[in-house]
């Protein structure tokens, strides 16, 4: 029996994982949650704690709290968290292991084998982190691919028969993609992606408490941004109206005692119309469509060749966004997979293709960025610096390789400088620098000749590149130094992060230890009147033995309550 791969979607607030039982692609449960909040933390006690646990906390511990990591991947920012810095790629990786140990609860085996979802728009140093974490989870990532293609296999595996033209609109937590998708006989081919990796959710979020706090502070004169607890109570009021005018045209916004001045609390207590939330976020929407028309662009098609538009991630519940996108684009979208679970589905499909199960599913997808390099063009008799000469144009099928050959600006040169570039300026300083590569000795390939570099770009099948390049004269390959913003992490740094992690779950496993130990001790001195204390160490040493995590981080913090009240 093949080993089992499973599929996850590591979301920028909510991930799940997918695998493929009998053919039926279906989420893998944690407990009565099919999807867990990306949120990693810290309690007061000391203990990690990841998912929902963690997402109660924030309004709390706001400091000793990270969501929306996925946001940072691809940057070399940090993290504080319990008095250490630590990388997007750590705190993904903890969500990512927290997404293994839940396939190995339903599989009842280990896994160790991952396809993992990225946004279509993602970055090549963003993808780079992501794998990074998933091998730092304990996973070989088997693939890369992103969420609208995944939500498209999804969508496809029981279409099998029919030819469809489908616009993929994912608006989830952090992200927005747009992918146009052709359906074909089984055959899940990309034409085209659009998007913005800093769009989604969390924005519509913000632009609502920031609206709430202005509310707050014309009646009272103070502002609540300016204290960290009130921010974050704030920020969850404007995240649950937000869910609730996706339903009902008026939510009701009440925070008691949200803040105080002088000694006397301050409560907010407001009504938002559904009218006033779409004002608020429609600047942005429109940005969504700018995006599906210019997916449609490059893909050489016009809104009137769609079958359908399927929509995928959370905020498309959102009903302005069902008006706009209709009217846009003429026709009433789909949502018959649950646009959460959507992803997680189509990575378990594609993780059980790579395992070699007979589904009848091919998936080809393309790169969202142009790839190339910092070139001066000869024009007017002089040459013009900064120039960007595209090697892979976006939207090319990947994996694929390309190659161009160059020449040096003066037959005597001998050293020659290529910079790596993604992105569509014309201007290559204005697009992403990737990394540099440093020629030294080149030799002409013959006497007059200016010296020429074959340049080869190598992307693979999870969009990450791979570049190379020859002098013509020696046949000499150079070597690369990466200089752009993110540098990929080196094995020794990757276990080291391993190493890390596994050390917090040996910090829990110490932490319940001495729990307990202070449990039996009050039962011993006191033993009579503590029946509670009695039945949560007997179901916390059940639970330790089972290795039920949720249940134990549950009933830890239930017994360090129950001692922290005894001990007073």
């Amino acid at each position: 029996m093949n080993e089992q791969i499973i599929g996850i979607d590591l979301g920028t607030t909510f991930s799940a994982v997918g695998f493929v039982s009998e053919g039926k692609p279906r989420i893998l449960p944690s407990g009565a949650e099919r999807i867990v909040p990306s949120v990693v933390g810290f309690s007061p006690q000391g203990a990690l704690l990841v998912g929902t646990p963690a997402r109660n906390q924030y309004v709390l511990y706001p400091e000793q709290t990270v969501r929306s990591i996925k946001r940072k991947m691809g940057t070399n920012e940090t993290v504080a968290l319990n008095g250490r810095a630590y990388s997007p790629q750590e705190i993904s990786a903890i969500i990512l292991r927290e997404m293994k140990r839940i396939a190995e609860a339903n599989l009842r085996s280990e896994v160790t084998r991952a396809v993992i979802t990225v946004p279509a728009y993602f970055s090549d140093a963003a993808r780079q982190a992501t794998k990074d974490a998933g091998e730092i989870a304990g996973f070989h990532v088997e693939r890369i691919i992103n969420e609208p293609t995944a939500a498209a296999l999804a969508y496809g595996l029981d279409r099998t028969d029919e030819r469809q033209m489908v616009a993929v609109f994912d608006l989830g937590g952090g992200t927005f993609d747009v992918s146009i998708v052709e359906l074909n006989r089984g055959v899940v081919e990309v034409h085209a992606s659009h998007g913005n990796t800093q769009l989604g959710g969390d924005d519509f979020d913000e632009l609502l408490m920031k609206h709430l706090a202005e509310r707050f502070k014309d009646e009272h004169g103070v502002d609540p941004r300016n204290e960290r607890k009130a921010l974050a109570r704030l920020t969850r009021a404007a995240e649950q109206a937000k869910i609730t005018l996706s339903s009902q045209p008026f939510a009701r916004v009440r925070e008691e005692y949200l803040m105080e001045r002088e000694g006397k609390p301050l409560h907010l207590d407001v009504e938002v119309a559904r009218n006033e939330f779409e004002e608020l976020i429609e600047p942005l929407l429109e940005g969504t469509l700018a995006s599906v028309d210019q997916a449609l662009q490059d893909a050489k098609l016009e809104a009137r060749d769609l079958d359908k538009v399927l929509f995928v991630g959370g905020s498309t519940r959102i009903p302005r966004v069902w008006e706009l996108v209709a009217n846009h684009v003429g026709k009433e979208p789909h949502s018959e997979i649950n646009p959460d679970e959507a992803v997680a589905l189509g990575a378990g499909v594609q993780a059980a293709i790579i395992a070699g199960q007979p589904l009848d599913a091919i998936l080809v997808d393309v790169t969202a960025h142009s790839l190339g390099i910092e070139v001066a063009e000869f024009r007017f008799g002089q040459f013009i610096p900064d120039r960007y000469n595209v090697i892979l144009h976006r939207n090319t099928t990947i994996p694929t390789t390309r190659a161009q050959v160059y020449s040096a600006l003066s037959p005597d040169q001998t050293i020659v400088e290529i910079k790596v570039y993604q992105g569509e300026t014309p201007i290559a300083s204005q697009n992403t620098l990737l990394g540099e590569f440093t020629f030294e000795g080149l030799k002409p390939e013959a006497p007059g000749m200016l010296p020429r570099v074959t340049v080869q770009f190598d992307l693979d099948m999870n969009g990450i590149l791979r570049v190379s390049a020859v002098d013509r004269g020696s046949n000499r390959q150079a070597g690369v130094t990466v200089k752009a913003e993110h540098v990929p992490l080196s094995p020794a740094q990757k276990e080291s992060a391993r190493a890390l992690i596994a050390g917090l779950d040996q910090e829990v496993e110490e932490q319940t230890a001495a729990l307990l130990a202070r449990a039996r001790r009050a039962l011993a001195e006191r033993g009579k009147g503590l029946d509670r204390v009695a039945e949560v160490v007997e179901e916390l040493e059940h639970v330790v033995q089972e290795q039920d995590a949720d249940a134990q981080e549950r009933l830890t913090e239930e017994l360090a309550n129950l001692l922290y009240e005894l001990e007073e």
